[in-house]
């Protein structure tokens, strides 16, 4: 590798962490067209008011399979609008009388916004609202009239809670009735009775499940979206990216053909979700209905207003119901259970076992380095509860732990490798003997490091080995909300990059543990004897590959940049140990000579 590759592959690395600012700098998201507005209204003195949502539903000229035109209904200004407000430790509930369902709810015990600096809080007050006032209430029927009328209901206090009620000229009478529960859950049942004197015909029906929105001008745009289960598995399609559809070619030619709708099920709809990066919204239905259905929602500005950044999309989610009739007299009853709080992995996996239906895959912890991610999530909350450890100290104990497991692996490695380095000169010999045949040269270069018991892949297999310790720890520090406003010397929050300050003129954060991070990881590299046979360019490349680390961790979250850098630290201080008690390798045999 010449000269020239060098800075190729810097700006290679430039393009890799600025190609999400470009994109959104020259080819923003481009608006999906909207209509059928949910007018504003106004509710007089005494009431408590919410606004009417401005935000809008997709429309599909022609309604396709398993999802209704999702048209609300123009609330008539002159209706006052009814709200009741229930609280508990946790949460503060709204529910509204306009669609007759939960408006919003406001977790108590999470502000939404945080600094990065320690002790330099927020000062709004402000708390996480999961569906936001100005969106369509959870619980509201999406279809016709036919189905709801003006959808204006009465709400009237029970002793458990909420119920919504309205009776339609057709005889169709709809009871919904909300229950506050402990641990964020709520119970919801929608009755229909058909209180009519002839059999009453209900169509295809949606129902409003929840909208997933950013949890404060911090969020990560990319962590929006939708999962649904199906008892075997989860799918996770529905998201604000799949919604734009953006990739690197269709930037290029300009062809970006936003999609405007997602269906998924076929009567295995266990539960759905409507997720951000630490929230979430999960209807669970007690038996599994007929399909899910996920549109794109413009949001209020005025609520989500993320500055230069590109405002963000909502993710729409509604439960499908199948055309039902009933006979004068009969009635036809949906329960559910709805979950609205923080993706806390002990309450799901509590939820989970109480209900029998895997919630806690919400937490996205599948597959092999999933398993992972759950055992280093349990680790640091024992620490933190049993030890008192503070989260920050918890990670470096765990990056500890894990390097006291695999050293001697990594002594092992380092020793290997200067053994290899020793004995260049005499593989150097045998390739030179054998150069005019190559299956030779290989066999006998394999021979001469097995006599003297080293191994091509000792150097690397100690970084293959853990990779999926760091890809677990990723995805833990991704969705732990234990990290969420812990702070760590200087760190205000570790779900967070460290930010200092913005760079003026330049308008890039100053993140001061990724250079920490990389100048350990130089330090690393400098001490790493380099491979066996590598050329001398490219043993001053792998010097600085270190950096791509640095370009990539720039802009995570302090926790994973802090494993990081304690991981690159304990190896320096391993490497320096085992360099000092190693002992001079024995002279080895020339290679045999070739046998007639």
């Amino acid at each position: 590798m010449d000269r020239k590759s060098i800075p190729i592959l810097i700006v290679c690395l430039l393009l890799l962490v600025l190609w999400p600012r470009l994109v959104q700098q020259f080819r923003p998201p481009i608006q999906v067209p909207v209509t059928n507005q949910v007018a504003a209204a106004t509710a007089p003195t005494g009431t408590n008011v919410v606004a009417g949502s401005t935000n809008a539903v997709p429309s599909a000229a022609v309604p396709p399979t398993g999802a209704t035109t999702a048209t609300p209904p123009h609330f008539d200004p002159k209706t006052p609008e009814q709200t009741i407000t229930l609280s508990n430790a946790n949460a503060r509930y709204v529910f509204t009388s306009r669609g007759g369902g939960l408006q919003s709810v406001d977790l108590l015990r999470f502000p939404e916004s945080l600094s990065t600096i320690r002790n330099a809080r927020s000062s709004t007050g402000e708390v996480v609202t999961l569906n936001d006032a100005e969106l369509l209430p959870i619980g509201m029927f999406l279809d016709d009239s036919n189905m709801q009328g003006n959808a204006e209901y009465t709400l009237t206090p029970t002793a458990t809670g909420v119920r919504a009620e309205k009776t339609l000229p057709n005889g169709l009478n709809i009871v919904k009735d909300f229950a506050v529960n402990s641990n964020y859950l709520v119970t919801a049942s929608v009755r229909l009775e058909n209180h009519g004197t002839a059999p009453l015909t209900l169509p295809l029906r949606e129902m409003v499940v929840g909208t997933a929105t950013p949890s404060g001008p911090q969020e990560r745009a990319q962590m929006l979206g939708v999962m649904w289960y199906n008892g075997k598995k989860a799918d996770q399609t529905a998201s604000t990216a799949w919604f734009e559809n953006q990739s690197f070619l269709s930037c290029v030619t300009h062809n970006v053909k936003p999609r405007s709708i997602y269906q998924g099920g076929s009567n295995d709809v266990v539960w759905a979700a409507s997720h951000n990066q630490f929230f979430t919204l999960i209807a669970m239905p007690a038996k599994p209905v007929a399909g899910v259905v996920v549109r794109p929602v413009d949001l209020p500005k005025d609520e989500f207003d993320t500055g230069n950044k590109a405002m963000p999309k909502g993710c729409l989610t509604t439960f499908t119901y199948p055309a039902v009739t009933l006979a004068p007299g009969q009635e036809n009853l949906q329960t559910l259970q709805l979950f609205a709080g923080p993706k806390e992995y002990r309450t799901l996996a509590g939820i989970s076992e109480q209900l029998t239906n895997n919630v806690e895959v919400v937490m996205g912890y599948g597959g092999f380095t999933g398993g992972i991610s759950r055992a280093l999530l349990l680790a640091m909350n024992w620490l933190h509860d049993f030890i008192s450890l503070p989260y920050g100290w918890c990670i470096i104990a765990i990056t500890v732990i894990i390097k006291v497991v695999f050293w001697p692996l990594t002594a092992a490695s380092t020793r290997s490798m200067k053994r290899m380095q020793a004995l260049q000169p005499q593989m150097a010999a045998i390739k030179e003997k054998y150069k005019d045949d190559p299956v030779k040269m290989n066999r006998k270069t394999m021979e001469f490091m097995k006599e003297n018991k080293v191994s091509p892949l000792g150097g690397c297999l100690p970084m293959v080995i853990q990779l999926p310790i760091f890809f677990g720890f990723y995805r833990m520090i991704l969705s732990a909300i234990e990290l969420r406003g812990a702070s760590f010397l200087w760190i205000g929050d570790l779900s967070r990059p460290d930010t200092l300050f913005m760079i003026p003129y330049l308008h890039v954060p100053f993140n001061l543990l990724p250079l920490i991070m990389g100048a350990t990881q130089l330090w690393q590299a400098s001490l790493t004897p380099p491979s066996p046979g590598m050329d001398p360019a490219q043993q001053k490349l792998m010097r600085f590959m270190p950096l791509m680390f640095l370009f990539i961790l720039y802009n995570f979250s302090a926790g994973l940049t802090l494993y990081w850098t304690i991981q690159n630290l304990l190896t320096v201080m391993q490497t320096k140990l085992t360099k000092t008690q190693l002992v001079a390798a024995p002279a080895a045999a020339a290679p045999a000579k070739k046998k007639k």
